[in-house]
């Protein structure tokens, strides 16, 4: 009861508090930074390789295990690699020390996976290498499915007019597209 009693008394203290408040409040509001991630910087470079027509066994095979060896061998400052390999698809994710240039590392991942390209299966292309960070996950996927469409038309409906739409807004980033059929009865 002692702050009610202090609160009658010297009422004009707190007003003073209550506009002190106020302003306090409000050049927080304008000083805070307005992103609300932190800018959160994870050395993670992701190399994804396709090759249709291959089991998972077999593209972890002749795949995925060529590719580990050479970058876990030609690329510095790794601190773990992490596979995921499915049918036709091998999704490596390589994570590097803190301090790593991530410039070079990408270079000298291109390069490791340029010179294991011919003990791969005949006509396998080069891997898709792609870098994210915390602040750039995307917000946005797309998946799009037609009754009336078939694949081609549907492909060119979602090149042509869906990302074409979506590239000119500001601040955006439209990444190269990993096409996938999944069969229709795939629930």
């Amino acid at each position: 009861m002692g702050i009610v009693a202090f609160a009658l008394r010297y009422r004009h203290t707190f007003y003073v508090l209550a506009l002190m408040m106020l302003f306090l409040g409000g050049s927080a509001i304008l000083t805070a930074p307005k992103d609300i991630f932190p800018n959160i910087n994870i050395p993670v470079v992701t190399v994804i390789w396709q090759y249709t027509g291959l089991t998972p066994e077999e593209m972890e095979q002749r795949v995925t295990t060529y590719s580990e060896y050479s970058i876990s061998s030609n690329v510095s400052d790794i601190r773990n690699i992490e596979s995921q390999t499915l049918s036709g698809v091998a999704v490596e994710k390589v994570f590097f020390q803190p301090n790593v240039n991530v410039d070079l590392a990408i270079s000298q991942i291109v390069s490791a996976s340029n010179a294991i390209r011919s003990l791969m299966p005949v006509g396998i292309q080069p891997p898709v290498i792609v870098q994210y960070n915390a602040s750039s996950v995307p917000v946005l996927q797309l998946s799009l499915s037609s009754d009336q469409l078939n694949e081609q038309q549907l492909y060119d409906y979602g090149i042509y007019r869906i990302r074409q739409a979506l590239a000119p807004i500001a601040g955006n980033y439209a990444a190269d597209p990993l096409w996938r059929q999944i069969p229709a009865d795939h629930g």
